[in-house]
Formats: structure tokens, C-alpha cells, sequence
């Protein structure tokens, strides 16, 4: 490999180039542990020697072209078609353990890889190949009077860390876009998928070295378990961020736990508002949509509010108990329904709940306003959707609303990294630092200053 590792934007060209980047580098499996249980500090010493490799890694990744990265993009969806057959006949291994040992059917719909879905994490990738590489991208710029030029330029973050339970699409996803940005990636994927990101790892690593770049780029703490995990969050200073992907309580454990900093991705207690100037065959067309295509995933509808004014609720409810969605609704939507339609009383506790499954938590509202007031009362800030004809109620929804993503007239599962033209996503952010919605390239860069002058000092 003779490729210089070095960035060709208008901004960001050179010819310099270090000799020892444009060699392979050998494959640094992590060591696995003993049959003797390992002591906290030999974890963490193991986990640190990890995150070191990661940095000098990230080093080297920040160097490479685009090209460069979008060849080993490529390589890396050859490879998982490649070793399709050992992907599915790990990941099979992982849902035969998760149905012994009782694992939810959501939990277990997002452990489980298909032909279909690796195909998608193929087409994924190269998608995020073909997208403009975010590194050197100028923010801003100008020229001071004093005659000082100015740039604000993405960079990468450098080492990304991951925590995320029984989803192995996401070890795939967090891997390329790391690539892409130009970092280097700790992946921890949780007990439930460990023979799954075992093989995807591997897979991962050996194609990376196939192209020149370091292998050292993806690594895992999985053979840690636990202690790893808790081993990760406290590498501060080795590790620049963490991410958190997965449940409520992961989600907290991680937020409450790391001294590493955090990008939170929250859950998804996710509402549709119906108001009284909806569309009949487009609300049944979202609903159904928004809460059965893939019921496990976090920008799955969890609230139905409907005005109480509109005609919709009745053809709504039958297609969605005919989908079979378990109804779990407030008196005056009881009151509401025909009697043929089941539904069972709603309490507090469901205005509050991710159900990630057939379940739907239905209220009344008599005005936009209170279904702003039960949104901002129970939404954990992911994506809210507005089903209206009135422009003048979805202005107001858009601008009342404060959540990561808020939709009008549309279903709820859009809000995802590869539908919004992102290639993937790492997660869908509902803090408002740093990243905010879902989490493509551009959010796993930082800023440079850049400040060239002739001379200038400060009077």
C-alpha cells in the first residue's frame, strides 16, 4: 500500500506523508481472559491497553483519505457477504441462548440477523461510502482586519466508545461511520450477541487490514463482560466519548456511572397526535406504520392522542386491533370505541412506558394545546408526529414541540440515520449538546481552530 494517509479536500491537501502509516499493520487481537477469573485491575489494565492501541489507531485513521476510508467501507460489506454463513450461524447460536433463557420477542427481533438484514448493513455501508467525508469540512472562516485567516474545520473525535445490548446491526453501523469520520471504535456489545460481534469483529478488523489501515480501529471489551464495561466508562482521558445505546436502564446506568463524556441516546416514548382535520386512509396508513412495521425499535409510536373532534378513531382502532395491537386506552376513548373493538383501561404508568412490542397507549384531547401538555408531561424528547390538515396547527405543533425530531404527516420510524439520507446512524440523540436527533458522520467530528497569519501579534 502506497496510498498517502493524508486528507485531499481544497482545505486539507498536502503531500506530507509518514512513511510508517502506509504500511499494514499486523492484526492485534485483544488477549481473552484466563480461565481463572481476572481481578478488577487486571481488567481495567487489559481495557486501557485496549483503548491505548485504539488511540495510536485513531492517529492514523485521522490521517487517511477519503478514499482511502471508503475502500475499506467497501471491503468490510464484501466481507460480511462473504462470511454470511458464519454471521448467521453465530447469530443463531445467540437467539437459541436468548430463548432459553426467556429473552423478550422485542429484545429478540433486534438480536436476530437475517440474509435480508445483512444485505441492509451491506447497502448501509456503501452508502456511507459514498457520502461526503465530513473531515476538513470549514464550519466557518474569514479574515480579521488585522489581517489573521481564520477556519473552523471538523475533525475527528478520536477514540469512540459504544455500550449497546443485543444488537449486533449496531456493531456494524457504530464501526462504519467510526471509519468514515476518521476515528477509531471500542465496541461493547453486551453477553446477549457475544458469538454474533465475535464473528462481525473479526470480520471487521481482517478487512481493515486488507486495505492497509490498522485493525486496531475496531476493537472490543466483550471477553471482559461487566467489569470491561465498567472498565470503559472510566478511561477517561483514553477513551474521547462514549455512547450509550440500548435500554432506560443501560441508557441511565452508563449516563450515571461514566467519567468518560457521554452522548446520551434516549428511549423512545414516542406520540402521534391525530387532530380533527386528519386524513382517515392516511392516519390508518401511518398508525399502522409507525407501530407494527418493526414494533422493538425505539422510533416505534408508543401514544396515540386523538382530538376529540376528529372522525378517524374507529377505523384507526379496527386496523390496528385487526394488526393485533393490544389497546391500552383512557375512559373517554373506551367510551369512543364500538364494542367490538377490545381495549383495556390505561393508567399512568402506560402514558409512561416504551413498550417495544404490539402495545399502544390511546388518549382524548380536546385542543392542540393539551396534546402538547401530555406530550411535554410524558415524551422523553425522541420524535413526535402531527397528523393534520391544517397548516396553521402543524406550524404551531413544529414550533411547540420541543424533541429531537417532530414530524408532520408522516410515520414515526423515519426518524433513523439511513432514511434521513445519514447512511447510518450511532443512535438518535435526545440531549442538546454536541448532537442532537439521529447521530450520523458529522456528529462523531469535533472542531479545529485553525489561525494563520504573517507576523501578527496581539496589542
Amino acid at each position: 500500500m502506497t496510498e498517502a494517509l493524508t486528507h485531499t479536500t481544497a482545505e486539507n491537501s498536502g503531500d506530507t506523508t509518514a512513511a510508517a502509516a502506509t504500511q499494514p499493520v499486523a492484526s492485534t487481537a485483544t488477549q481473552a481472559p484466563a480461565d481463572v477469573p481476572l481481578s478488577s485491575a487486571d481488567v481495567e489494565a487489559a481495557v486501557h491497553a485496549i483503548a491505548d492501541r485504539s488511540r495510536h489507531a485513531a492517529r492514523r485513521m485521522a490521517m487517511a483519505n477519503r478514499s482511502w476510508k471508503d475502500r475499506a467501507l467497501r471491503a468490510v460489506g464484501a466481507a460480511l457477504q462473504e462470511n454470511t454463513g458464519a454471521i448467521l450461524s453465530a447469530n443463531a447460536r445467540d437467539v437459541a441462548s436468548g430463548k432459553a433463557n426467556g429473552t423478550s420477542a422485542a429484545l429478540l427481533d433486534r438480536l436476530t440477523l437475517t440474509d435480508a438484514r445483512i444485505a441492509g448493513l451491506v447497502a448501509a455501508l456503501e452508502n456511507l461510502a459514498n457520502l461526503p467525508d465530513p473531515v476538513g469540512n470549514v464550519v466557518r472562516g474569514q479574515t480579521l482586519p488585522n489581517g489573521l485567516r481564520l477556519r473552523q474545520v471538523n475533525v475527528p473525535m478520536g477514540v469512540v466508545a459504544a455500550i449497546y445490548e443485543a444488537r449486533p446491526n449496531v456493531t456494524v453501523d457504530i464501526a462504519g461511520l467510526a471509519l468514515k469520520s476518521g476515528n477509531a471504535v471500542i465496541l461493547r456489545g453486551g453477553s446477549a450477541a457475544q458469538a454474533t460481534n465475535e464473528v462481525l469483529v473479526r470480520v471487521l478488523r481482517d478487512a481493515l487490514e486488507s486495505v492497509g489501515l490498522p485493525a486496531d480501529a475496531v476493537q472490543t471489551v466483550d471477553q471482559y463482560g461487566r467489569a470491561g464495561a465498567n472498565a470503559l466508562m472510566k478511561a477517561r482521558g483514553r477513551v474521547d466519548v462514549l455512547i450509550p445505546r440500548g435500554g432506560r436502564d443501560l441508557i441511565q446506568t452508563v449516563v450515571t456511572n461514566s467519567a468518560v463524556p457521554v452522548i446520551e441516546t434516549g428511549e423512545g416514548n414516542v406520540h402521534i397526535f391525530i387532530d380533527e382535520s386528519a386524513n382517515e386512509d392516511m392516519a390508518v396508513e401511518i398508525l399502522l406504520n409507525a407501530k407494527t412495521q418493526r414494533p422493538s425499535v425505539c422510533n416505534t409510536v408508543e401514544t396515540l392522542l386523538v382530538h376529540s373532534g376528529s372522525s378517524v378513531l374507529p377505523a384507526v382502532a379496527t386496523a390496528l386491533r385487526k394488526a393485533g395491537v393490544r389497546l391500552h386506552a383512557d375512559e373517554r376513548i373506551r367510551a369512543a370505541l364500538p364494542a367490538s373493538i377490545e381495549s383495556e383501561p390505561a393508567t399512568d404508568e402506560d402514558w409512561g412506558t416504551e413498550y417495544m412490542d404490539l402495545d399502544l397507549a390511546v388518549a382524548m384531547v380536546d385542543s392542540l394545546d393539551e396534546a402538547v401538555k401530555h406530550i411535554r408531561t410524558w415524551s422523553t424528547g425522541h420524535t413526535e408526529a402531527i397528523l393534520t390538515n391544517d397548516l396553521s396547527n402543524a406550524e404551531r405543533f413544529i414550533a411547540e414541540v420541543d424533541s429531537a425530531a417532530v414530524i408532520v404527516n408522516a410515520s414515526t420510524r423515519f426518524t433513523d440515520g439511513g432514511e434521513l439520507g445519514l447512511g447510518a446512524e450511532v443512535g438518535i440523540s435526545t440531549q442538546k449538546l454536541h448532537a442532537r436527533g439521529p447521530m450520523g458522520l458529522t456528529e462523531l467530528t469535533t472542531t479545529k481552530w485553525i489561525v494563520q497569519g504573517e507576523g501578527q501579534v496581539r496589542g
